[in-house]
C-alpha cells in the first residue's frame, strides 16, 4: 500500500483555504475529495495521520478530525484501526451524481461522439468476421489487413513503414503503459512535458518512473534549453512526449527541435515514445508534419480514439522490429490481443480516413471559434490562446484557483479537470483544460456553468499562493 506523506499532500492540495463562510474542515475536505476524484491520489493509498497534516496545514488536529469524517461519510476515506485513512472511491450508487446523471455535462474529456462511417464500417465487419472464426481469436500482434493499412497510413504521411513494424494495441494508453512497463525499470528516470496527458502520467508512475518534468506553454512551446539539458544530465531511459498539438497546450514542436531531441536520445540511449493521436487535428490548414520518427529513431503511438470514436479501443505502436517483439512478447502478461471485430471495423474506416478528417477539423475548428466568442463574452478576464491544432483549449485563470473552481462548477453540473490534473506536484492552478469537442449547446450550457462558479469564486478576495504553487506556463 502506497502512502502519502503529509508534506506532499499539502503541496498536492495548494491554495485550500475556503472563501466566505465555509469552514476550514469542509475546505479541507474538498479539496482532498477532489484530488481522489482526479486520480492524483490513488485509491488504497494511506494518508498522513491526523497529527501529521494538521501541523503540515497549519490548522488545529479537530479540523483535519472533521475533514476526515466528512470523506468518510462520503464514500471516499476508509479508517481501520492499525492502517489509518486510506483513499478510495465510493461505491458506485454514490457515484450517480456525478458520473451518470444526466443532468451532469462532462468537460474532463475531450472526446467527440462516434463518425458516422462507424456504422457501414461496422456492419460490413460484421460479415467480414465469419472468415476469422476458424482460428483462436487471440491476436497480441494484430491483423495483417489492419497493419497493412496502418503502415499505408504513414507512407501517405511520408515515412516508409512496414506491416511488420506495426503493433496494435487496445488504444493509445494500453500502448503507453506496456511500452513503459517493458523498456523501463522500476526507478529509472523518464522525461515527461509538463503540463502533458494525464494517463500517461498515470502510467509512467505505475511503471515505477522518476519523472523529469520539461515545461511547455502556450505562448513559447517547449522549453528547448531544458529539454537538452534534462536528456543530458539525467540521461533517462524513456521519454514520453506529444510533439503534435500538444495535449493540453494544443502547441506543435518545431522541426529543428525534433532532431535535435532525436539526436540527444540516440546518444544517451533514451527510447523516445512520441504519441500522435492528435497529429493529424491541425485546425489551421497549415500541413501536417512529417510523423515524428521521420527525424530520427522513435517509437510512434497512434489511435483512433480521438479521430473515430473511442468505443472502438483500438490503437497501435509503430517501431523498428526488435521492439516490436520485445513489446509481442511482454504483452501477455496484461492481455491476449485485440478484439477482432474492432480491428475490421478500424480497417474498413481506414480507407474512409481522408474524408473523416476533413469533417472532424471542420467541427473542431467550429468548436473552437465557438468556445474563444463564449469565454469572451462571459469569462473577459480569462486568457483564451489561440489553439492551433487538437481538441482543448489551455486557458489561463488570472489566479491560482483551478480546484477551487472544479469544485464550484460540480454544484452547476459540469465535470471538468482542475490544471493539477495536468501536470506534477500542485502546479498549474491558474491554468483549466476546455474541450472545444462537444456540440455547440454542450460548450454554452458548458461555458455558462464556468460563469456561474466563478462568480461564486470571485465574490471573495483571494490569497495568492506562494510561487511554487501558482507556477504559471
Amino acid at each position: 500500500m502506497n502512502s502519502l506523506s503529509a508534506r506532499a499532500l499539502v503541496v498536492m492540495m495548494g491554495e485550500w483555504r475556503a472563501s466566505g463562510s465555509n469552514a476550514a474542515y469542509s475546505a479541507v475536505a474538498d479539496r482532498i475529495r477532489l484530488l481522489i476524484m482526479d486520480g492524483r491520489i490513488l485509491t488504497s493509498t494511506r494518508l498522513p495521520a491526523e497529527r501529521e497534516l494538521a501541523l503540515a496545514l497549519g490548522v488545529s488536529r479537530t479540523t483535519v478530525t472533521a475533514a476526515y469524517s466528512a470523506l468518510r461519510e462520503g464514500g471516499y476515506v476508509e479508517s481501520t484501526r492499525g492502517s489509518g485513512s486510506v483513499a478510495q472511491l465510493p461505491h458506485r450508487a454514490s457515484l450517480i451524481p456525478d458520473l451518470a446523471a444526466p443532468q451532469m455535462l462532462d468537460f474532463s474529456k475531450s472526446t467527440m461522439s462516434a463518425a458516422p462511417e462507424v456504422i457501414e464500417a461496422s456492419r460490413r465487419a460484421a460479415e467480414q468476421l465469419p472468415a476469422y472464426l476458424g482460428e483462436s481469436g487471440f491476436d497480441p500482434v494484430g491483423l495483417p489487413v489492419l497493419r497493412e493499412a496502418i503502415a499505408r497510413r504513414y507512407e501517405e504521411r511520408g515515412l516508409p513503414t512496414s506491416p511488420d513494424q506495426i503493433m496494435v494495441t487496445l488504444g493509445a494508453q494500453h500502448a503507453i503503459a506496456l511500452i513503459s512497463r517493458t523498456l523501463m525499470a522500476r526507478g529509472d528516470r523518464a522525461l515527461m512535458e509538463n503540463p502533458s496527458y494525464p494517463h500517461a502520467l498515470d502510467a509512467l508512475r505505475a511503471a515505477g518512473a522518476r519523472l523529469v518534468p520539461v515545461g511547455v506553454s502556450t505562448e513559447t512551446g517547449w522549453d528547448a534549453i531544458a529539454v537538452e539539458q534534462a536528456i543530458q544530465r539525467t540521461s533517462p531511459s524513456l521519454a514520453y512526449l506529444m510533439p503534435d498539438f500538444h495535449n493540453p497546450t494544443g502547441q506543435s514542436m518545431p522541426d529543428e527541435l525534433r532532431e535535435k531531441v532525436l539526436s540527444l536520445a540516440a546518444r544517451q540511449g533514451t527510447a523516445v515514445i512520441a504519441d500522435e493521436t492528435m497529429a493529424e487535428l491541425d485546425l489551421d490548414g497549415s500541413g501536417t508534419r512529417l510523423p515524428f520518427a521521420a527525424h530520427g529513431n522513435a517509437i510512434s503511438v497512434g489511435s483512433v480514439g480521438k479521430t473515430v470514436w473511442g468505443g472502438l479501443r483500438t490503437g497501435w505502436i509503430r517501431a523498428d522490429h526488435a521492439t516490436i517483439r520485445q513489446l509481442v512478447r511482454a504483452r501477455s502478461a496484461g492481455d491476449l490481443g485485440t478484439p477482432l471485430l474492432e480491428q475490421l471495423v478500424v480497417t474498413n474506416v481506414l480507407e474512409d480516413f481522408p474524408s473523416i478528417l476533413d469533417a472532424r477539423r471542420a467541427s473542431l475548428r467550429a468548436g473552437r471559434e465557438h468556445l474563444s466568442a463564449l469565454l469572451a463574452e462571459q469569462l473577459p478576464s480569462w486568457q483564451v490562446p489561440h489553439t492551433p491544432g487538437g481538441m482543448t483549449a489551455w486557458v489561463g485563470l488570472g489566479q491560482p484557483v483551478s480546484s477551487q473552481l472544479v469544485l464550484a462548477a460540480r454544484n452547476e453540473g459540469l465535470m471538468i479537470a482542475a490544471g493539477p490534473r495536468f501536470g506534477m506536484d500542485g502546479a498549474f492552478e491558474r491554468f483549466l483544460r476546455i474541450p472545444f469537442s462537444g456540440s455547440a449547446a454542450d460548450l454554452e450550457r458548458g461555458v455558462s456553468a464556468l460563469a456561474a462558479a466563478w462568480s461564486t469564486i470571485i465574490r471573495h478576495p483571494f490569497s495568492p499562493a506562494s510561487s511554487e504553487l501558482a507556477n504559471v506556463v
